[in-house]
Parts: C-alpha cells; sequence; structure tokens
C-alpha cells in the first residue's frame, strides 16, 4: 500500500545528545553518576507525569531543583546546560522539508509542555503537518494509543504510514498498531530504509 504519511520522533532523531560534557560538568558538580543525572531529568515520577500531561514541563523543573537541593530560580539555567550538549539535525529538517513535498509530515513525541513552543521559537514548525506530542494527548508511546491518535490526525491507515524512532520499544509498538516503523540508530541507513519503503509506491 501506498505511504502517504512519515512521522518523525524528536528526541534522539531530529534533536541529538551530541556532546556529553555539559551534562557531565553538571553530574559532577552534584557529587554524582552522569546516569544518575540522566536519569533525574528523564526518569523520575515527575517527569513520567511530565510526559503524560499531568503537570506543566516547569513543575517537573522545580521538583529536580528540590531533588538537589538547588534553589529553584536555578531551574531554567540548569535545564539550559542540561540540554547544551543536544544538536538539532539540521540536514535531517531538510531532508524532511523536501520530503514533505510529496507526503504528510508528523511528529510522534514523548516530550514535556513546552516542546511545541520551543520547536515554534525555533522555526521548523512548517516540517509538520502535525505535531503529536505526549504531554498534550495525555498518551505516550510505546503505547496504541498515541499511534492512532497521530495516523487520525493525517487521515492515513497505520498501513499508509511510516515511523522513525530511535528507541526500540516504541518502534516495536508502531510496528504493533500496523505502521513501517523504522529504528533510527544511524541517520544515513534510516533515510536509505525509509526511501527504500517510499520507492515502493
Amino acid at each position: 500500500m501506498m505511504i502517504k504519511a512519515v512521522y518523525f520522533d524528536f528526541g534522539g532523531v531530529i534533536q541529538r545528545t551530541e556532546f556529553q560534557a555539559p551534562r557531565q560538568h553538571l553530574a559532577d558538580g552534584l557529587g554524582i553518576e552522569y546516569e544518575d543525572l540522566v536519569k533525574a531529568v528523564f526518569d523520575s515520577p515527575t517527569a513520567i507525569r511530565a510526559t503524560v500531561g499531568e503537570i506543566p514541563e516547569e513543575a517537573h523543573w522545580a521538583a529536580v531543583m528540590r531533588r538537589f537541593r538547588l534553589p529553584a530560580d536555578r531551574a531554567e539555567s540548569f535545564a539550559d546546560e542540561f540540554f547544551a550538549g543536544d544538536v538539532t539535525d539540521l540536514v535531517l529538517l531538510d531532508a524532511i522539508r523536501d520530503l514533505h513535498k510529496t507526503v504528510k509530515i508528523g511528529l510522534i513525541s514523548n516530550a514535556w509542555s513546552g516542546l511545541r513552543p520551543w520547536i515554534v521559537g525555533k522555526k521548523f514548525d512548517d516540517c509538520f503537518d502535525v505535531m503529536i506530542i505526549s504531554a498534550e494527548v495525555k498518551q505516550a508511546k510505546p503505547e496504541a494509543p498515541i499511534f492512532h491518535t497521530a495516523l487520525e490526525a493525517l487521515g492515513v491507515s497505520p498501513a499508509e504510514a511510516a515511523f522513525l524512532d530511535d528507541f526500540p520499544a516504541n518502534v516495536a509498538g508502531a510496528n504493533a498498531v500496523g505502521m513501517h516503523a523504522i529504528h533510527f540508530a544511524q541517520p544515513e541507513k534510516a533515510l536509505d530504509e525509509l526511501q527504500k519503503l517510499l520507492d515502493l509506491r
């Protein structure tokens, strides 16, 4: 069946942590391991609640500040440093814009409430026909409902959709609902796999 829509994950795909030094610097300053810092930010109870929109992103960062006994007004600079090593893949964005000429494009991201305004501020929201953000729809990958929400938003069936994500569990979740899911481990390889899928149209 013809692929009519391609969905992309955000973190780990469009934006990736290319430099660990800023997070390592934060961890060293707190006297903790790098992995423990990452876990506190991404896998703590408040992070999980923020991911499904139960609390705003700011409430999660406030909890992180309490966890590390830091002043509340440090939250913004702490977050800025934590993400300082992240890089937006501009080459991939150009490829997405080119792809957008022939198919619908969507975003499916497990992310907090600040993602949409951040993307709009960085001026690449034009890449997407729809952005499905877990905090907004109160659904998260790898569960089926968020994929169905994304498919309905673009009016396509699972068989008409491709999805790229860096987490194997999310790839499996998309495959389970019938989408053509591609594991985004190496950018060029993933895009080649996507192109082969599109060439079958």
